[in-house]
């Protein structure tokens, strides 16, 4: 695995992580978390989405579905 998306899954877990721990959270609250731009929140969000682990409540508010999950 290149450099760069073993950079970015260490991320997305770290969002997950965070949403878990604070939620539901804002795309901005991630962004200003993680100092990271809303873009690349959202692109680590459609991983997550994708995946069944987060959902929007609302525009921009995102929670954790109950979709079980083993954190490595």
């Amino acid at each position: 695995m290149s450099q760069s998306t073993t950079r970015m899954l260490t991320r997305v877990k770290a969002v997950y992580m965070f949403i878990r721990e604070n939620g539901p959270v804002t795309t901005t609250d991630i962004a200003n978390e993680f100092e990271i731009t809303e873009r690349t929140v959202q692109r680590d969000l459609n991983v997550l989405a994708y995946n069944g682990l987060v959902r929007s409540l609302s525009k921009g508010t995102w929670d954790i579905t109950k979709k079980k999950v083993k954190i490595l």
